[in-house]
């Protein structure tokens, strides 16, 4: 059976990387293809994502790049339509939410090919974020829904989706984690930035509703130049956050911020090792959310809402917003040790991508 995997954002090759592992044991039952649209901006950082991961150069690079939403989907399809013409897959599978994900499942079956979405219905509600509209319509024609949490069963029933094709089958980015933790730990970022084992705040920012607006952006700094000066704030800086500090002239006021270290973008198990040994995270990504909660590291979102509710009713997160009193007070429970503890969420284990390979296996 011919499966592309498709990946367009760091994220997803996380979340890929598991799946493709274990398919690869069945050589007899897959022939597992990675197709990288090139919707990430910086195929040389992807490429270190794909060291990091032991996994296998893409096998078709789509070199789709930045665009708004509208031509980088169009291209997307358009490029990826070629490839199901030539290589006739029986299977597609797209994890979770950007637009490589919802542009290649139309792809797929509008051709008549079957569809799989890894991470099905996580929702927010929020229908301003793009991510809940890939989510929303790539579930809306996948014919195999995995899910990571029973909220998205919910979710989708709900939604009209038929019972039959979801399955819980727990989360392969904590697959991906628990597999590499090991190999994290023999990374000398801590020493290379001079940092210490729990001892600063680990931040990233990059959503439009946080860094496009200068007002909004100005004001999560504001906060975080006095919360710095209780606790170093470590921040691998996103292109998108970059540009807007200089189209915003913000560089002055970071230059002030002494315990605020700005670095580049991190490969996966550098990142994984500073996100492990800090503090806390202050984040306004998703994965991060229960990559956290798995690690047992306080989390504070850094946005109105959450599509991965499980990660605030049974983990460690605490969605904040970009409120500077709810910022503070959330870092400052942390810093007086009246953090959440947390567990971690059923399947959440490790063996999510064996669950879909078995799936599959018995299925097709």
């Amino acid at each position: 059976m011919k499966v592309i995997l498709v990946a367009g954002a760091r994220p997803n090759f996380m979340k890929i990387a598991p799946i493709w592992e274990e398919m690869k044991k069945y050589p007899d039952n897959f022939q597992p293809i990675i197709v990288h649209t090139g919707q990430h901006y910086d195929y040389e950082m992807s490429r270190i994502f794909f060291e990091n991961l032991n996994l296998s150069q893409p096998d078709i690079y789509l070199g789709v790049g930045s665009a708004s939403h509208a031509v980088q989907t169009a291209k997307i399809m358009v490029k990826f339509e070629k490839v199901l013409l030539r290589e006739r897959p029986n299977l597609i599978l797209v994890v979770g939410d950007v637009n490589s994900t919802f542009a290649c499942a139309l792809t797929a079956v509008k051709l008549n090919i079957l569809a799989g979405h890894v991470e099905a219905g996580l929702r927010s509600f929020d229908r301003s974020m793009p991510e809940e509209i890939n989510r929303l319509l790539t579930d809306a024609i996948s014919d195999y829904l995995f899910i990571t949490e029973e909220s998205a069963r919910i979710n989708l029933l709900k939604e009209g989706r038929p019972e039959e094709k979801i399955y819980f089958v727990g989360n392969v980015m904590i697959d991906t984690l628990l597999s590499n933790l090991e190999k994290a730990d023999r990374s000398q970022i801590l020493s290379t930035l001079s940092l210490k084992p729990k001892d600063y705040a680990l931040l990233t920012l990059h959503r439009p509703s946080n860094v496009d607006s200068k007002e909004s952006f100005v004001g999560i700094l504001n906060v975080l130049g006095e919360l710095q000066k209780s606790i170093p704030i470590v921040y691998p800086i996103h292109p998108r956050a970059r540009r807007r500090i200089k189209e915003f002239g913000l560089e002055k006021r970071m230059t002030k911020m002494s315990h605020f270290k700005i670095i580049e973008p991190l490969g996966y198990l550098d990142f994984l090792k500073l996100m492990k040994e800090s503090k806390l995270v202050m984040t306004d990504s998703g994965g991060i959310q229960e990559e956290t909660t798995v690690l047992k590291i306080p989390c504070l979102t850094l946005r109105k809402n959450t599509e991965r509710p499980i990660t605030v009713n049974i983990g460690t997160n605490v969605v904040v917003g970009n409120n500077p009193e709810k910022i503070t007070k959330g870092v400052e429970g942390v810093l007086e040790d009246k953090r959440k503890k947390g567990r971690i969420p059923p399947l959440w284990d490790g063996k999510a991508a064996q669950r879909i390979v078995t799936i599959l296996r018995k299925k097709l």
